[in-house]
């Protein structure tokens, strides 16, 4: 018979696990750059709580390397004709964009498209949103695990792959002269979390 002080240290060692992965790390505090290190000419700033892309040509990475995550992020175009993108498992590699890592495309007539480098690896089957006054949030869900990635906009599956072959990288945001706005950008680390445990 087990003891029953070691059935409840189990239960509360998987209660504590339980708890670590369920807090992803928000990676923009709302207020500042803080955690994020711009690349080349592509210019951000902090407006109304939001990370804004304002203009330019480059882009902001994290600071630090990201291997097998789930991303999310809510994201709004605000100039007409607009692109941009979410880099992952991105390297250094090349001006004023990484050549080494992905690329989520957030050109309206690409909107979602995954792009390695910069060739164009699967299409888009959506169009992006109109920019007016009323341009809704896009929800976006980037998971990554090994060689696998799916990604979902507003909770609908756009694509999945099992093509990734760069283990690690940085997360980032491309800047290609138009205005576009990020907000509650939020990553669960699974390299994090196997430290943890």
């Amino acid at each position: 018979m087990r003891h029953p002080f070691a059935i409840v240290s189990l239960a509360l060692l998987v209660g504590l696990n339980a708890t670590s992965a369920a807090a992803p790390e928000n990676l923009f505090n709302g207020k500042d750059l803080t955690g994020w290190v711009p690349m080349h000419e592509g210019r951000f700033e902090v407006h109304d709580g939001a990370l804004r892309l304002v203009r330019g040509a480059g882009w902001l990475r994290t600071e630090k390397e990201y291997g097998d995550f789930i991303l999310e992020v809510e994201l709004r175009p605000l100039a007409e004709r607009y692109d941009s993108g979410l880099f992952f498992r991105a390297g250094l590699n090349g001006k004023p964009w990484p050549i080494d890592g992905w690329l989520v495309n957030l050109r309206r007539d690409m909107w979602g498209a995954l792009v390695k480098g910069f060739t164009k690896l699967l299409p888009s089957s959506v169009e992006g949103p109109d920019v007016d006054e009323t341009t809704p949030w896009t929800k976006v869900r980037l998971e990554v695990r090994g060689s696998k990635a799916t990604l979902d906009l507003d909770g609908k599956r756009l694509w999945e792959t099992d093509t990734i072959d760069r283990p690690r990288g940085y997360i980032g945001i491309q800047a290609e002269e138009r205005s576009f706005d990020f907000r509650n950008l939020r990553i669960e680390s699974f390299d994090q979390l196997a430290a943890k445990t």
